[in-house]
């Protein structure tokens, strides 16, 4: 699973990253915003399973995202575990307008704590912010579920989306960290490529500290 140069002390993590939840919950606009700094009114209908990439620099450690952005139609869940068995990272979104897609996520969390134990690191997103006065979720009955990586969002006015991601960054790279320390350096590799995280050993680079311009808000 890994590549790269020889023994350098710099790393480059690949995280595969999956978005799951109702369809019309704003998942692909999520998305978009946070890769591309775009934003759609109209709604785009997910069919499969697209994804994009995005590279980050934190703390001097390199990552390339991976984010899948699925199809939230019921069709589709019988699919999942082929998008999320092998992921880092999963964002579980729901409408702050929409009690039942909360509902949806709240399921989501049981069936990938059942698939994927801790393994994967979880993020419960209720977007679209923006429409505060049409809440049907409260605030605290969603953080009762995973109160500590609860996130609000809104894509359309670009809030606590980068935050959101570099969140689950930071703790993909704990887990992937602690990963390696428990399998000792020389099995890491293998520990880590069972999930599908990629470690790459780069000779150190004065720029790997100063570039990637990942936070950008546009």
């Amino acid at each position: 699973m890994a590549a790269g140069g020889t023994g350098g002390v710099n790393k480059t993590y690949s995280f595969k990253v999956v978005l799951l939840g109702e369809g019309c919950v704003g998942k692909t606009s999520l998305v978009l915003r946070y890769c591309e700094n775009k934003f759609n009114d109209k709604h785009i209908t997910t069919l499969q399973a697209s994804f994009l990439t995005k590279k980050l620099n934190i703390g001097g450690k390199r990552v390339n995202l991976a984010i899948w952005d699925t199809a939230g139609q019921e069709r589709f869940h019988a699919l999942g575990p082929i998008y999320y068995r092998d992921s880092n990272g999963a964002i579980l979104v729901y409408d702050v307008t929409d009690e039942d897609s909360f509902q949806k996520v709240k399921n989501w969390v049981k069936e990938l704590r059942k698939m994927l134990g801790n393994e994967i690191c979880l993020c419960i997103v209720g977007n679209k912010i923006d429409l505060e006065k049409e809440r049907n979720v409260s605030v605290q009955e969603a953080e009762g579920v995973n109160p500590k990586k609860h996130y609000h969002t809104s894509a359309k006015l670009n809030k606590g989306i980068e935050e959101l991601f570099l969140d689950l960054c930071k703790r993909m790279i704990e887990t992937a960290q602690a990963d390696e320390r428990a399998k000792g350096n020389g099995s890491s590799q293998a520990g880590t490529a069972r999930r599908g995280v990629q470690i790459v050993d780069d000779e150190p680079q004065s720029a790997a500290t100063a570039g990637g311009g990942c936070c950008s808000s546009g």
